[in-house]
C-alpha cells in the first residue's frame, strides 16, 4: 500500500509538470512540432487543443480554426480530441527544395475572446530521393592510340536529399581497363575521372559498357547508376599543328563588322579525311567570344563581328582549336592575342565635390571651394586631360595631384557687386580632335556686414504744423543697407540729447523698424519754432554698423492766439476801457483816440484789422476807425445834437483761420473847445507828427518793395539754377517741386511745393500795405504717407526766408519811422524768428 500510494504521487506530480509545461508553452504563444515528409494521411503530429491550453468543448463555439500561407491543406485538426494530423502528402523537397532547416507555419484563431496562436512544424528528412545522373547512358569514344593514366571527365550525380541522406559514394564495376578516380569531399570542385589503366586495343575489344554506381548515406541507402559506353576509336596518330603557338596582332578599337584580324594556317601530315581541318574557338573561350568575333571554319579566317571596345578589353586572348576529319579526331591548339589599339572616342568626364555651399565675402585668399576630379578612360595622350576655369573671375584651379584639382579663392569677393559665380570648369583631352566635357560649379557669396545703413541724404527739413495731435506721424527716415539677411534689417533710433530743460525723447519718438518719426505731444510754435535732432539707424550684423541723419523739424504757426489789446502809453495796467476827452470843434478827419492790440501769431495769423461795431439803435456814429492802424477819427464835424458822452465798440481781428478776435471799448466824451487844451494840444501834435511820418513810411515801403522784389527774382533765378543743374531724381517728364504762390489783399509770398503753379487768391479790395509772414503747410495727417509731409530744398528756403526777413527789417524801420513803442511793434518778434531761420 505504501509503494502504491508513492507511485501514485509520482504520477501526479509527473502529471503536473507536464501541464505546467502546457501551460507555458501555450502562454508564449508559440508551440513547436516536427514530422517527417512522405508520412501517411492521419498521422498524428501533436495534441495542439491540450498544448494551447484550450478545452476540447470550447473548440467549435469558439470557432478554432488555422491557416498557413501556401500550406493550408497539408495538416488538419481533429476538432473532437484536438489532434494535430497529417492531411496530404509533405514533400521536403517540394516545400523546401535543399535548404537545410523547412518548416511550416501555423495561425491558430479562436474567438470569444480573440486569441491567436502561432505553431511551428518542422518537416525532417528522410532518404526519398536516390542519387541521379544527367543521362542513364554516356557515350565515350576513346582512341586505341591513347597513353595509359589518360583521363577522362564524367559528371557525377546528384541527391535532393539534404545532408547525411546526400552524402554520395561512388563505385565502377571493376574491368582490366579503367578505374575510377573520386575526388575527396574537400575537393568536390573536381570531377570525376575516368582513368585508362592499360592501352586499348580494338581489334581484341571495339566497345566496353561499364557501369558506374553511386551510394547515398541515407538508411537505407539508395543507389543510382548510369551505363558508360566507351567505343574504341581507330587511330588518327596526327593532330593539326599550327604554324605557331602563339599569334599576336592589333587592332583599332571600334574596327567595322567584317574587318579581317587573322588567317589562321594549320597542317596535319595525315591523308584523307584525317587532315581535313576545320576551325573553331576552344569551348573553354569566353561565351562572348562569338559576340564579338567570327571564324570561318573552313578558310580559317577570323574577322570583326561585334563593337570593339578597347575601354571594355584592351587585350583578347582567343583559344582556337583546329580539329581533323579523322576517326578519332585529333584536335590541335594556338593562341591568338589581339591587342586592341586605343582610339580618342571617349570625352573626359568631370566629378565636382562642393565643399562650401556658400563662401562668406571675407573669407581668405587660397580658401577651398570644390574638390575636382577628371577621368578619361581613353589611353596615351587621349586620356591626357587639362582643366581650365571661366576666365574674369576671382577663382582658380589648382592641381593636388594626377587629374585631381582644387577650386580656390584667388582674389577679394564683394557681395554687394556679384551675389554668385555660374563658374564652368572645362576638361580637354590630349587626343586628336580633341574632346572636352564641362561642369558648372555655383558658387553662393555670403554675406557679411561690411556696410553701414545709409540714408538718401545727411540731412532733411520738415514743416509741421502746431498743435498736432499727440503720435501724429510727421515723418519716415529711411536708410539702406547694401547687405543682405539680418546684415541689411536696420532699426532705428532717437540719438537722445536736451532740448532746453527737457528731453529730445519728450518731443517725439522714432518707430525702430519702420523709420516712421512721431511727435508724442503737440507742438507750439511760439514755444518752440525749431527742433533739430538725429535719427540713428543700426543695423542686426556682428558687428553692429550705423550711421545718423539730421532732421530739422520747424514747427509752423497755427492761428491760436487772440489780438490781445494793449493799455494806452503812460496808462497803468490794462484791460479796461479807453477814455478820451474829444473837442466838438474838431473837424472831420481828426484822430481822437488810437486802439492798440497785438498778436502772438506769425503772419496771416498776426496781421491784425479793426473795425467799429455798429451803435445800438442803427445810429450813424461820427466816428470811424482805420482798417490797419486802429486810429479813431471823426467822420464830420461834431454838432450840439451828438451825445456829449460817446461808447464805441471796436472789433480787433486776426487774418487767421479761422479768424480770431477782441472787442476794445472806447469811451469819448466831448466837452467844449475851452476845456480840453491838452488834448487838442495833443492831437494836433499828433497829427503834425503822422503828416511828416507818412511821408517818411511811403519812402520806407517803396525801398522795402524794390528790395523784396529784388530778392525774390534772384531766389527765382538761384533755385531754377539748381533744379536745372541737380540731376533728375524722377523720370524726364515727371513733376518736380513747385512753386505754390499765393497773393492776398496786401502781398504775396511763395514756398517750394511742387513744379506746376497754383495760384490761391485772398478775398477782400487789395490794399497798398506791405506784410511779409512766414509759410504754412497742410494739416498733419496721421496717414504716415511721406507725401503728406513739406519738405524744402534748403538753398531755396534759406533763400526765401532771408527776403521775408529783410522786409520784415524795413517794414519795422517804417513803423519806427511812425513813432510806436516796442509794444506796439509785434512784428519784432518775426524778425528775430526769420534771422534765426536764415
Amino acid at each position: 500500500m505504501l509503494a502504491s500510494g508513492r507511485g501514485g504521487q509520482e504520477t501526479k506530480r509527473l502529471l503536473l509538470c507536464v501541464l505546467l509545461l502546457a501551460v507555458w508553452e501555450a502562454g508564449s504563444g508559440q508551440v513547436h512540432y516536427s514530422v517527417l515528409e512522405e508520412t501517411k494521411h492521419g498521422t498524428f503530429v501533436g495534441r495542439i487543443a491540450q498544448d494551447l491550453g484550450l478545452e476540447l468543448a470550447e473548440l467549435v463555439p469558439r470557432l478554432f480554426r488555422m491557416a498557413s500561407k501556401g500550406h493550408g491543406d497539408l495538416l488538419e485538426v481533429n476538432l473532437q480530441n484536438g489532434v494535430l494530423f497529417v492531411n496530404s502528402r509533405i514533400d521536403r523537397e517540394e516545400l523546401c527544395g535543399r535548404s537545410a532547416e523547412c518548416g511550416i507555419h501555423l495561425e491558430v484563431i479562436v474567438d470569444r475572446p480573440l486569441q491567436v496562436f502561432h505553431v511551428e512544424v518542422e518537416v525532417k528528412d528522410v532518404n526519398d530521393n536516390p542519387p541521379v545522373f544527367p543521362a542513364t547512358q554516356k557515350n565515350l569514344f576513346i582512341s586505341e592510340t591513347r597513353a595509359p593514366d589518360s583521363h577522362f571527365s564524367l559528371e557525377g550525380a546528384s541527391d535532393a536529399d539534404i545532408g547525411a541522406n546526400s552524402l554520395l559514394t561512388y563505385k565502377l564495376i571493376p574491368n582490366e581497363y579503367f578505374s575510377l578516380e573520386v575526388p575527396t569531399n574537400d575537393d568536390q570542385v573536381k570531377p570525376l575521372q575516368l582513368v585508362l589503366k592499360k592501352p586499348l586495343d580494338r581489334e581484341v575489344a571495339s566497345e566496353l559498357l561499364l557501369v558506374l554506381q553511386a551510394t547515398d548515406g541515407g538508411k537505407p541507402e539508395l543507389t543510382g547508376s548510369t551505363e558508360l559506353h566507351i567505343t574504341v576509336l581507330d587511330a588518327n596518330d596526327n593532330a593539326p599543328m599550327f604554324d605557331k603557338a602563339v599569334h599576336r596582332v592589333k587592332l583599332l578599337e571600334n574596327s567595322r563588322n567584317g574587318t579581317l584580324v587573322i588567317r589562321l594556317n594549320a597542317s596535319d601530315l595525315d591523308e584523307g579525311s584525317n587532315s581535313h581541318i576545320l576551325y573553331s574557338f576552344a569551348n573553354d573561350v569566353s561565351s562572348n567570344t562569338d559576340t564579338f568575333f567570327l571564324i570561318d571554319s573552313a578558310s580559317g579566317e577570323i574577322k570583326v563581328n561585334g563593337k570593339i571596345d578597347f575601354e571594355e578589353t584592351k587585350l583578347w586572348k582567343l583559344q582556337i582549336e583546329a580539329v581533323d576529319k579523322g576517326h578519332p579526331p585529333m584536335f590541335g591548339h594556338c593562341t591568338i592575342l589581339v591587342e586592341i589599339l586605343d582610339i580618342n572616342d571617349n570625352a573626359p568626364e568631370l566629378l565636382v565635390t562642393s565643399l562650401l555651399l556658400s563662401v562668406p565675402e571675407d573669407a581668405t585668399l587660397g580658401t577651398v571651394i570644390a574638390l575636382i576630379s577628371v577621368t578619361d578612360r581613353d589611353a596615351g595622350d587621349n586620356g591626357q586631360v587639362i582643366c581650365s576655369l571661366t576666365p574674369s573671375v576671382p577663382f582658380k584651379l589648382v592641381s593636388t595631384f594626377k587629374n585631381y584639382y582644387s577650386l580656390v579663392l584667388d582674389s577679394a569677393l564683394d557681395r554687394e557687386s556679384v551675389s554668385d559665380y555660374e563658374l564652368v570648369v572645362t576638361a580637354r583631352d590630349g587626343g586628336s580632335p580633341p574632346l572636352s566635357a564641362t561642369a558648372s560649379v555655383s558658387v553662393e557669396v555670403a554675406d557679411v556686414n561690411d556696410n553701414a545703413p545709409a540714408f538718401a541724404q545727411p540731412e532733411y527739413t520738415v514743416f509741421v504744423k502746431e498743435n498736432n495731435p499727440p503720435g501724429c506721424h510727421i515723418f519716415t527716415v529711411s536708410a539702406r543697407d547694401a547687405d543682405a539677411q539680418e546684415n541689411a534689417l536696420v532699426s532705428y533710433s532717437l540719438v537722445e540729447r536736451r532740448v532746453g530743460e527737457r528731453a529730445l525723447s519728450s518731443y517725439v519718438s522714432v518707430h525702430a523698424e519702420s523709420g516712421k518719426v512721431y511727435a508724442l505731444q503737440p507742438l507750439d510754435h511760439e514755444e518752440l519754432e525749431l527742433l533739430q535732432f538725429q535719427v540713428s539707424a543700426r543695423d542686426a550684423g556682428v558687428p553692429p554698423l550705423g550711421s545718423n541723419v539730421t532732421l530739422q523739424v520747424f514747427v509752423l504757426d497755427e492761428n491760436d492766439n487772440a489780438p490781445a489789446l494793449l493799455p494806452r502809453p503812460g496808462a497803468g495796467g490794462g484791460g479796461g476801457a479807453l477814455s478820451e476827452l474829444v473837442s466838438r470843434s474838431v473837424g472831420a478827419g481828426h484822430v481822437v483816440a488810437k486802439v492798440r492790440a497785438v498778436d502772438a501769431d506769425s503772419g496771416y495769423n498776426a496781421w491784425l484789422s479793426f473795425e467799429l461795431q455798429p451803435a445800438a439803435g442803427g445810429a450813424r456814429s461820427p466816428f470811424r476807425v482805420a482798417l490797419y492802424t486802429g486810429e479813431i477819427s471823426t467822420t464830420r464835424p461834431l454838432d450840439e445834437a451828438d451825445p456829449p458822452r460817446q461808447r464805441l465798440l471796436v472789433l480787433v481781428k486776426d487774418h487767421g483761420e479761422p479768424a480770431l478776435t477782441a472787442t476794445a471799448t472806447v469811451l469819448l466824451s466831448l466837452v467844449e473847445s475851452g476845456q480840453a487844451p491838452k488834448a487838442s494840444s495833443r492831437v494836433l501834435a499828433g497829427a503834425a507828427g503822422a503828416e511828416t511820418a507818412l511821408v517818411d513810411v511811403n519812402v520806407y515801403l517803396i525801398v522795402a518793395i524794390c528790395a523784396v522784389s529784388s530778392l525774390l527774382v534772384l531766389t527765382l533765378l538761384l533755385y531754377t539754377a539748381l533744379r536745372c543743374s541737380a540731376p533728375p531724381r524722377e523720370g524726364a517728364c515727371a513733376p518736380g517741386k513747385p512753386t505754390l504762390v499765393c497773393s492776398s489783399a496786401v502781398g504775396s509770398w511763395s514756398y517750394s511745393q511742387q513744379r506746376r503753379q497754383r495760384v490761391c487768391s485772398g478775398e477782400g479790395v487789395p490794399k497798398t500795405d506791405l506784410m511779409a509772414f512766414s509759410p504754412s503747410v497742410p494739416p498733419c495727417s496721421n496717414s504716415g504717407d511721406s507725401g503728406d509731409q513739406q519738405i524744402f530744398g534748403n538753398d531755396c528756403t534759406v533763400l526765401t526766408i532771408q527776403a521775408q526777413g529783410v522786409a520784415l527789417y524795413l517794414v519795422e524801420i517804417a513803423v519806427s519811422r511812425v513813432g510806436l513803442n516796442s509794444q506796439e511793434r509785434p512784428t519784432q518778434k518775426r524778425l528775430h524768428r526769420a534771422e534765426r531761420y536764415c
